[in-house]
């Protein structure tokens, strides 16, 4: 069910889909109020002196808007956007191939930057600050060195990992923004939107319903209002309602919190399972089928967020909300989150 529904992370068909539904001028963008101010200020300011903005890293969580808000910067300076990822540039020559075919004032979009290789990174540096290019050209004592002048680009780098990235990297980023988890409104606004786009008719009450199963991800928003937008067709008069909102999510197993059921077996295990005791990463994996990684990376930092568990020196421990929301009684000595 994760890798359906409530993954941040979006497959290639999902990828292309997402294409229509992305807001391709600043004034579309929702959420983000004071990311959306600062952008706002440079690109007007750039604008103004005729000039490519600043070098910006986008941080945060997958789905949360970083493609969009740089396809934001390319349309709103009028530039053309190549967008490439971390992992695809392997090597120095492939980094230089995509820079010497830009021109001037043009978007690079990196994604997954804190991914790139470290040879890549360090040809990286001259061409963000000084807009050259140095290549090497031969080996041993035969070697020379070429210096390509390039146009004034800018880059927007996007991670999901902002301690992943080198200081010397960071500290070349003109603008550094994190974009935060967005609230049931704004959640809702995009829907809306969406909806308009996709053609569904979505009342108030359900776009509500959905926004709030929707673990404050437009990705995840989108994704779900699909499914109840099939659902409404198959098994109701095609209007997405609060009622029919909530049949198809539970159908989906989706529940009031955007929970799914392997997170529910997270709660259930340290609830029931182990009974309020503190639980060890490596068993709390083990008791619910799945790897350390994907427990720790996926399903944790959600369930932090809603104060359903909590990390202790002695291991993972539920707290009171979370034996609320298993319908349990919590004991007395569990952790209570100031």
């Amino acid at each position: 069910m994760r890798d359906e529904l409530l993954s941040p992370a979006a497959d290639p068909v999902e990828a292309a889909e997402e294409t229509t539904l992305r807001p391709r001028r600043l004034a579309e963008f929702v959420g983000q109020p004071r990311l959306r101010e600062h952008l706002e200020i440079m690109l007007t300011a750039a604008k103004q002196r005729g000039q490519a903005v600043d070098h910006v890293l986008l941080a945060g969580p997958p789905g949360l808007g970083k493609t969009s808000l740089a396809g934001i910067i390319a349309n709103e300076m009028q530039a053309r956007m190549t967008p490439t990822s971390g992992p695809a540039l392997e090597r120095a020559g492939d980094l230089a191939a995509i820079l010497t075919n830009l021109d001037d004032g043009d978007v690079l979009f990196i994604d997954e930057v804190h991914r790139l290789p470290r040879v890549v990174e360090e040809s990286l540096y001259p061409a963000m600050e000084d807009f050259r290019l140095d290549i090497v050209i031969g080996k041993g004592p035969s070697a020379r060195t070429i210096r390509l002048d390039l146009p004034r680009f800018t880059l927007v780098g996007a991670t999901t990992r902002t301690g992943s990235i080198t200081g010397p990297l960071r500290d070349r980023f003109g603008f550094v923004a994190r974009l935060d988890y967005y609230d049931e409104a704004d959640l809702a606004a995009i829907l809306r939107r969406a909806a308009t786009i996709l053609g569904v008719e979505l009342e108030i009450d359900g776009a509500d319903e959905i926004a709030r199963r929707s673990r404050g991800t437009p990705r995840i928003a989108n994704r779900l209002l699909k499914r109840v937008r099939d659902y409404a067709e198959v098994r109701a008069d095609g209007r997405v309602t609060a009622e029919t909102a909530r049949a198809a999510l539970t159908l989906f197993e989706v529940d009031q919190l955007g929970l799914d059921k392997v997170d529910r077996a997270i709660l259930d295990a340290l609830c029931r399972t182990f009974a309020g005791r503190a639980v060890g990463l490596g068993t709390l994996a083990v008791a619910v089928g799945e790897t350390t990684e994907t427990v720790e990376d996926v399903y944790e930092p959600f369930l932090m967020q809603c104060g359903l568990l909590e990390r202790t020196p002695r291991g993972r421990v539920a707290t009171p909300a979370a034996f609320a929301h298993a319908g349990l009684h919590a004991p007395e000595d569990a952790p209570r989150l100031l």
